[in-house]
């Protein structure tokens, strides 16, 4: 005698599959978004970083500044210092964002093919950088020239990488020689000068504060190096009356 065929609850074989349908199509959406999830939640995770370490520095930053007003006979306390050691940790920061910069990341893919072999000169560019032995301004105007082979650069990125090596702090003399080493890094000129004219406050608010001096910096590499008439050309060029330009 055969045994009874178990009865089945419809109703329930329906709600067992529907859920069995349900976990697969989960599983199937969270594979699906598991490598953007996982991108978003590490980016997510590394923003949170930074800003928390950013946020450490300026806290760090403040409270010595506070301590140095205290210093130097003020009171942190009071209404218009309040704010201070905020603004300046911020301040600071920005003068100094150099150090979180590279060559490669300004540069951002401008490079050109270009098959020119003239001189290429961009003059009076504005730079602002921080005397590493006291910590005050030095402004002033960096001229930069290059001799191209075959690659040339995005004009502006030449303001761009000066103004890298500037937010940072600095002696003249290594600013100079630093711009200079980047174009040959970045494009291996036939040549390369660089020539830097600034007025240093540590000249001029302390020290022997003399307001009118002014020190120029040069860093020549390639056919500027070698070829006293390239160099002079430079020169003369950086030196020259502005251009009428129509």
């Amino acid at each position: 005698m055969s045994e009874p065929i178990p009865l089945v609850d419809s109703d329930s074989s329906d709600t067992s599959q529907g859920q069995d349908l349900r976990l697969v199509n989960d599983r199937d959406t969270r594979a699906q978004r598991k490598p953007s999830d996982s991108v978003s939640r590490l980016e997510l995770t590394k923003k949170e970083r930074e800003i928390t370490t950013e946020q450490a520095k300026l806290e760090k930053m403040g409270q010595a500044c506070s301590v140095i007003l205290e210093c130097i006979g003020e009171d942190p306390s009071r209404e218009g210092l309040l704010k201070t050691p905020e603004r300046w940790a911020k301040a600071l920061l920005f003068m100094t964002q150099g150090y979180q910069q590279t060559s490669k990341e300004l540069l951002n893919g401008a490079i050109f093919a270009e098959d020119h072999h003239e001189m290429v000169v961009v003059r009076d560019i504005d730079i602002h950088s921080l005397c590493e032995h006291h910590m005050v301004p030095f402004t002033g105007r960096v001229h930069i020239g290059y001799i191209p082979n075959g690659k040339i650069l995005g004009l502006s990125k030449l303001a761009r990488i000066a103004e890298m090596f500037a937010r940072r702090l600095q002696v003249q003399e290594r600013l100079t020689r630093q711009i200079a080493d980047a174009i040959v890094e970045a494009v291996n000129p036939l040549g390369v000068g660089v020539v830097i004219e600034c007025s240093h406050f540590c000249m001029v608010m302390r020290g022997v504060q003399k307001v009118g001096a002014t020190t120029v910096t040069s860093s020549v590499r390639g056919a500027f190096e070698s070829n006293s008439k390239t160099r002079a050309e430079f020169f003369s060029i950086i030196q020259g009356k502005s251009l009428n330009i129509v």
